[in-house]
């Protein structure tokens, strides 16, 4: 008996040992990193860029493969699909992902458990903005007006489910002002719907508005995040300009399927942490609007958590 137990703990002892062993030397060979979207889109662009500072910290090629579809969901399903031997990674959009599975008319079987979290690249806050020559200076005179006049002010979203939407229902939730949401396929629509006076507020990101902004055709009149950001100085946060704490925005980070060694996403976020603190990376990014955020670990984790529950909450699911 005690013969048996001591080759079975020699077993598991050498297990271990070969596990420990594979994590030091992880990477060996190419890593591939899923885009979920179309070649040349944000997340694309933002992707392949943090991706070729990446390679030199983990020492191995990082090649891009485009998996478009579904709004994402033919790439997230391959992803979970792979095996978890950090060879097979991809970006994850917050909260495209977490809506569309958490949506019941999809039917989709799969959730937060399915991936493996690594770390967070990209975070746009949302905003709130008008035409440059809209009647509304600031952020409280819109509320003010939109609560005593229900739905008679429009404002956009770039879909069903987008983070602009989400942000809608929570500025409605916390003030009761009442917009008519219309919503587009896109940024570029609803941008041109705004300055064409065919709706009224634009809701929309930081590193969308900041080149009209810049050039005169928009006024931002607040942040959706818990601080003010560089890329629009002066404009405030909506919890400073009225109380009311809505953070909302747009988050893409990296992850794999379930399963996945500590020591491999450890390895993984150093490396991509690396190359966000890049001062080339950095400036690159902030030329294409495209804030940086880096979570990992257990806030990482944190952050996911939250949206999801932030999504069951608004959709009542």
């Amino acid at each position: 008996m005690f013969k048996k137990k001591g080759a079975l703990l020699l077993i598991i002892v050498g297990l271990l040992a070969a596990f420990a062993a594979m994590a030091q030397g992880y990477p060996t060979r190419a890593i591939t990193l899923m885009v979920m979207y179309p070649a040349g889109g944000g997340t694309d662009v933002g992707a392949r860029m943090v991706a070729s500072t990446a390679e030199k910290y983990l020492g191995q090629t990082l090649t891009v493969v485009n998996k478009a579809g579904a709004g994402g969901f033919v790439g997230w399903e391959e992803l979970i699909r792979k095996k978890p031997d950090g060879y097979t990674i991809g970006f994850i959009n917050i909260p495209g992902l977490t809506y569309g599975y958490l949506d019941p008319s999809a039917g989709r079987k799969m959730s937060l458990g399915d991936f493996t979290p690594i770390m967070n690249h990209v975070y746009d806050p949302g905003v709130i903005a008008v035409r440059a020559d809209s009647r509304f200076q600031n952020i409280q005179e819109l509320l003010d007006y939109a609560r005593a006049n229900p739905e008679e002010l429009t404002a956009t979203t770039t879909g069903v489910g987008s983070d602009d939407h989400l942000a809608i229902m929570q500025v409605e939730r916390g003030t009761g002002a009442k917009f008519n949401v219309v919503h587009f396929r896109g940024f570029a629509d609803t941008l041109a719907a705004t300055l064409g006076g065919h709706v009224d507020v634009l809701f929309a990101n930081v590193g969308e508005v900041k080149v009209p902004q810049q050039n005169g055709e928009l006024r931002t009149l607040a942040v959706l995040d818990d601080k003010q950001t560089d890329f629009l100085p002066g404009v405030p946060t909506l919890e400073e300009a009225t109380g009311l704490p809505v953070y909302s925005g747009s988050a893409r980070g990296l992850a794999g399927p379930a399963g996945m060694s500590k020591e491999m996403v450890d390895v993984l976020a150093e490396a991509f942490k690396k190359a966000m603190e890049e001062p080339e990376h950095i400036e690159k990014m902030a030329e294409i609007g495209l804030p940086l955020r880096f979570m990992a670990g257990e806030e990482y984790q944190a952050y996911l958590e939250r949206q999801e529950q932030v999504v069951k909450e608004l959709m009542g699911w």
